[in-house]
C-alpha cells in the first residue's frame, strides 16, 4: 500500500519553485527522478529534495498547469507537512512579485521580515 500523497499547489513556474527552495535552505535534484517513501516505494517526480529522513524525499510532479507536491509524510520527521507548504507558498510568492515588480522597473529598497514571518518589501520606481 502506498503512503504518497499528492497535494495541489498554485506554483506554475519551475525556475521560481526552485529559487523558493533555495532560499529556504534545500537541496534539490531535477530531471526524471523517483523519490521515495514507506517500503521503498517511489514515486516519478521532475523535482526531488532530500529530507534528512532516511529513505524519503519530497518531490514536485507537474500536474497540468499546477505543480503537486508528492510526498510519504509519514516517514519524514524533520520537516512538518503545513509548515513546509505554508513557506513554500511564501517563499514561491516573494520570488515571483520581485521577479515581476523588477520587469517592471522596481527596485528593492529594503526588506524587513517579522516575528511571525511576514515579510515586507518596499519598493521604487525611478521616472
Amino acid at each position: 500500500m502506498s503512503h504518497f500523497t499528492r497535494i495541489k499547489t498554485r506554483i506554475v513556474e519551475r525556475d521560481y519553485l526552485l529559487k523558493a527552495l533555495k532560499s529556504m535552505g534545500y537541496r534539490y535534484e531535477e530531471g526524471d527522478v523517483a523519490i521515495r517513501g514507506y517500503g521503498g516505494r517511489r514515486a516519478r517526480v521532475e523535482i526531488k529534495v532530500p529530507t534528512g529522513s532516511h529513505g524519503y524525499e519530497i518531490g514536485f510532479h507537474k500536474s497540468g498547469d499546477s505543480y503537486e507536491v508528492v510526498a510519504d509524510w509519514w516517514g519524514i520527521r524533520q520537516i512538518h507537512r503545513d509548515e513546509f507548504l505554508r513557506q513554500l507558498s511564501q517563499r514561491y510568492a516573494y520570488q515571483v512579485a520581485r521577479a515581476k515588480l523588477e520587469d517592471q522597473g522596481f527596485e528593492l529598497v529594503s526588506e524587513e521580515v517579522e516575528q511571525k514571518g511576514r515579510i515586507h518589501l518596499t519598493l521604487r520606481r525611478m521616472a
